[in-house]
């Protein structure tokens, strides 16, 4: 690959990850209740880390950098998911409850009155 084609995939996943950080964000501001703020928060926390991680390792070329990049996505693909692992078992451990949707609470779905 050239230089600029490196260049120009190195920003399209270093902005895809900021941008996929910034859902995460709004996400965490917008969803109702806090399993799903958490669930919004691990999952693009993941994703932009991994898509920032493999832009910068795009910029640092074949080097010391790009061995560290490495290190640090492998430590955070382990770390981040148990982490949320962890914070959920003490929310439920504390007695913090999920919410239920409508649905899976007996109501009625669609227009037939059906109760699924």
């Amino acid at each position: 690959m050239t230089a600029v084609a490196l260049d120009i995939a190195s920003w399209v996943f270093l902005v895809t990850g900021a941008l996929l950080a910034v859902v995460g964000g709004i996400g965490m501001l917008r969803l109702p209740d806090f399993f799903t703020r958490m669930h919004a928060a691990s999952v693009t926390d993941t994703g932009g880390m991994l898509l920032i991680l493999l832009g910068l390792a795009l910029q640092a070329g074949w080097s010391l950098v790009t061995a560290k990049l490495a290190l640090i996505a492998l430590f955070l693909l382990f770390t981040s998911p148990t982490a949320t692992h962890a914070l959920a078992n003490a929310a439920l451990s504390a007695g913090l409850r999920p919410r239920l949707a409508d649905d899976d609470r007996g109501g009625e779905r669609g227009g037939d009155g059906d109760k699924r």
